[in-house]
C-alpha cells in the first residue's frame, strides 16, 4: 500500500481525485474502483503493484497504429474499474476484488522484466489503468529514465491533475475508449465530454492519442451517438488523430449479437467523407484493408498490417514516398 496525495479531506471522509468519479470515501472503506481506501483520514492506494496480468504484446493490439509501430510493450494490469461496462471483455479482471494472497510487484521488478524481454515500452491495459494510478507514476518515471516509452489503454476519465501528473512522469501514449455520448443510457452518470477534454489536454501536453469507438448494438450505435462522437473528435482533436471503429462481440452481461460489419464500414465512410477524419480504421474484423494506413492525399498504401504486426512499411521520413504528404507517427518504427 502507498499513500496517494491526490485527495481532499472532508468531514465525512476523503474525496479521491484520481478520476472524475471523485468518490467520497468513509473511514475504512474503498471507492468505486476498489483500489483506493480511506485509512485514518488518508487516501491509500491498496492496489499498488497488485497485478492481474503481465506479458509482452504488440503495440498494434492496443490498438496503437501511429505510435512506435511494430514494437512490443510489457503490458500489465490491476483489478477493478471505475466504469464497469456490461460488455467488458476483461470483466474477470475489471469486476474482481483484489485478491488478498497476491503479492506486490515493485516498479523495479517490472522494469527489469521489460528490459530482459527487450520490449521497447510499457503499457497499462486490460483493466482500467486509473486503478493503478499511483503505481503508474513510479513505473513510468523509471521507464522514461531507461528510454522505454510509456502508454495506457484507458477510458481516460482521469481528473486533469492526474492526467498531467501521468504525462509528467513519462506517459506519452493514450489509446482512449470513447464509450458513447450524452444521449446514451448505459453507464449512468459518465460525462463523455470529459473523455474528449482529457484527450485534447493530452495532445496539448505533447502526448500521442488514438481514439477507439467500440460500436455496441443497442447501447451506443444509434445515429445521434455516432455523429456526436465524430463531431467531437473533429472539433476537439482534429482530423489527423486516428479513430478506430471496432466490432463488439457478446461478452459479460451484454448478449446482443456482434456488430454487423456492414454498419462498421458505413460508419467509417461517414467519419471520412462527412467529418473529414483522415485516419479511420475498422478493427476486430480481421481485415488487412481496413487496418492499412493510406495516404490521405494520394491514396498510396503506406503501412500494411495483419495479425497486429506491420507487414510492409512504405514511409520515408514519416512521409508518403509518392506525394510527400506528412503522416503523423509518434516514435520510431521497429523493423522485424
Amino acid at each position: 500500500m502507498k499513500v496517494e496525495w491526490l485527495y481532499e479531506k472532508h468531514d465525512k471522509g476523503v474525496r479521491c481525485l484520481v478520476c472524475e468519479r471523485k468518490c467520497l470515501i468513509d473511514e475504512g472503506k474503498r471507492g468505486l474502483c476498489k483500489n483506493y481506501a480511506n485509512l485514518k483520514g488518508r487516501l491509500v492506494h491498496v492496489g499498488y503493484g497488485k497485478l492481474s496480468a503481465l506479458e509482452s504484446r504488440p503495440i498494434e493490439i492496443k490498438p496503437f497504429f501511429h505510435y512506435y509501430p511494430n514494437s512490443t510493450a510489457l503490458t500489465f494490469s490491476g483489478f477493478g474499474c471505475n466504469f464497469y461496462c456490461p460488455w467488458c471483455q476483461n470483466y474477470h479482471l475489471s469486476f474482481s476484488d483484489i485478491p488478498e494472497w497476491i503479492r506486490e510487484i515493485s516498479p523495479e521488478e517490472l522494469l527489469t522484466l521489460a528490459l530482459r524481454n527487450k520490449d521497447q515500452g510499457l503499457c497499462a491495459s486490460f483493466n482500467e489503468p486509473a486503478t493503478l494510478y499511483t503505481y503508474l507514476l513510479d513505473v513510468f518515471e523509471l521507464g522514461k529514465e531507461k528510454g522505454l516509452y510509456c502508454c495506457l489503454v484507458t477510458n481516460s476519465y482521469f481528473t486533469t491533475k492526474a492526467l498531467r501528473n501521468l504525462i509528467e512522469s513519462g506517459a506519452s501514449g493514450f489509446s482512449i475508449d470513447i464509450k458513447g455520448c450524452p444521449e446514451m443510457k448505459v453507464l449512468g452518470t459518465v460525462d463523455h465530454k470529459k473523455v474528449f477534454r482529457n484527450a485534447k489536454e493530452a495532445i496539448t501536453l505533447g502526448a500521442h492519442v488514438e481514439m477507439v469507438y467500440l460500436v455496441v448494438p443497442n447501447a451506443n450505435d444509434f445515429e445521434e451517438c455516432y455523429r456526436w462522437i465524430f463531431s467531437m473528435h473533429l472539433k476537439m482533436l482534429g482530423e489527423e488523430v486516428p479513430l478506430h471503429i471496432n466490432r463488439y462481440y457478446p461478452m459479460n452481461y451484454w448478449k446482443e449479437p456482434p456488430t454487423p460489419v456492414e454498419k462498421l464500414l458505413k460508419l467509417k465512410e461517414i467519419a471520412q467523407q462527412e467529418y473529414n477524419l483522415r485516419y479511420v480504421y475498422v478493427g476486430n474484423i480481421g481485415s488487412v484493408e481496413h487496418e492499412t494506413t493510406y495516404c490521405p492525399k494520394c491514396g498510396k498504401k503506406l503501412i500494411i498490417r495483419s495479425g497486429f504486426r506491420v507487414l510492409k512499411w512504405n514511409l520515408k521520413d514519416s512521409k508518403c514516398p509518392r506525394c510527400g504528404e506528412k503522416i503523423p507517427i509518434y516514435g520510431k518504427f521497429t523493423r522485424p
